[in-house]
This record gives structure tokens, sequence and C-alpha cells, in this order.
């Protein structure tokens, strides 16, 4: 896996925070940081998210198309998944998470609860590198809900 992060700094000059990663796979993906009212010519602009909000979401989806394709295997009838996660970081340098909640909704027809719990359960323990990684860190957590689809 590759993956070429560029600076850009603001609207093309070399000031600010913008950078803009090129995947192995040809695609891109903006990030920015926080603006710093202080120190402007060291802080973004908003115009993207930020890189650990990018590391939140890649976790994200990787858990999302770990549950669905679990779920998939074992001939449910998933229609929808989405996870929200809420994280805190530490208050100093490095600013890990230190905790991970993922709150997964799952639709389908006629899906077990049984089911989706052990199929969030085998992506946190099996098959999601990115949670393995943040677990490193960051105590994390899971719930789900159902909605019959």
């Amino acid at each position: 896996m590759e993956c070429t992060v560029t600076w850009t700094g603001a609207a093309g000059t070399r000031s600010g925070m913008g950078f803009v990663a090129e995947t192995g796979s040809g695609h891109v993906l903006a990030m920015d940081g926080a603006p710093d009212e202080s120190r402007p010519e060291n802080g973004g602009r908003n115009l993207a998210p930020r890189p650990m909000e990018t590391v939140l979401a890649g976790t994200g989806g990787c858990t999302a198309y770990d549950v669905v394709l679990i779920l998939k295997r074992g001939r449910h009838e998933v229609k929808g998944c989405s996870v929200q996660l809420k994280a805190e970081r530490a208050t100093t340098d490095p600013k890990v998470f230190t905790s991970i909640h993922m709150h997964f909704t799952v639709t389908g027809k006629a899906l077990p609860a049984p089911a989706v719990e052990r199929a969030i359960a085998m992506s946190h323990e099996k098959y999601c590198s990115a949670t393995a990684m943040l677990a490193k860190t960051a105590a994390v957590t899971t719930s789900f809900e159902l909605v019959e689809g």
C-alpha cells in the first residue's frame, strides 16, 4: 500500500496547513488544519477534514466494511450500515485517541441481533486492522441498533 501526502498550503500559497494525499489506488483526499488565530501562518483554513478525523473516518469505513461483508456471508439480508464514531484524545502530545465509541445502525430484513453483535465483534477482534491499531492506545466500545427495512 502506498500514499503520497503533499503540502499545498492555502489556496496555492505555501502558507497554511493544507495537504493532499494521493493514494496508491489513484484517489485523492484533501486535509487541512484548524485555523490558528494567534499564529495564522501555522493554522489551516478549515477547507477539509483534519488528518486525525480522516484516521477516525477510515477506521469507521474499515469496520463497517467488515460488518456488512460478515453479514452478507452469513446470508443475512443487510440493506444498510452506518457507524457513528465518537472519540476522545489525549491532552498532551502525541494526542492519540484514548477512547472511541462506535455506534452501528444496521438496516435489513429480519436481521437477528446476535448475528449483528457477532459481526461487530469479529470485525474488532479479527479483521479490522484500523481498530486493532487504535486499540493499542484507546478503549474501544461498541453499541448497535437494528432497523427493519
